[in-house]
């Protein structure tokens, strides 16, 4: 019988965050506490990054958790976000929000080790770009695995696909 696998990926859904990000800005538009503060929201290097702009360091931080809590709304992890601190350039402060896809060799080996020393002893884990493919031939050790790595808090967060 041939072994069964499934992926263990880190992507973000783009429509989700953009609707998160529109909605935010529907929100810094309207609410009372950032009139007259120059508060916005943007995205920035494509949809890779996003661009917060406000006259003082604490709207700036304001927008930031209203773009957190649309996050969690649309069913996505806080842990895609990358938040450095808010600079002020002229007369305002730009807070860069870098968002995390993809997971990189090091959280690869980390999560693979993982596998090896707590999961079945059945099963395989291979790092194939950034994404990791976990094998073995009994299903039920699969489940063990996703249920063991969704009980570790990582960094960064995980998807598990192509389950077969």
């Amino acid at each position: 019988m041939a072994d069964s696998s499934f992926d263990i990926v880190s992507k973000i859904d783009h429509q989700e965050a953009d609707n998160a990000l529109n909605q935010t800005v529907k929100e810094v538009g309207h609410r009372f506490d950032f009139k007259g503060t120059g508060a916005n929201i943007a995205w920035a290097g494509g949809q890779k990054a996003v661009e917060i702009r406000a006259n003082s360091e604490e709207r700036a931080n304001a927008v930031l958790d209203v773009f957190k809590d649309k996050l969690i709304k649309r069913g996505l992890s806080l842990k895609i976000l990358d938040a450095g601190e808010p600079k002020l350039s002229g007369k305002e402060y730009r807070l860069m929000v870098n968002l995390k896809e993809g997971i990189d060799q090091e959280h690869a080996k980390k999560i693979s080790k993982i596998i090896r020393d707590e999961g079945p002893k059945g099963v395989k884990a291979q790092i194939q770009g950034e994404e990791l493919r976990v094998s073995s031939k009994k299903r039920d050790e699969l489940q063990e695995v996703i249920a063991l790595l969704k009980g570790k808090d990582l960094e960064i967060a995980l998807q598990f696909t192509n389950y077969r």
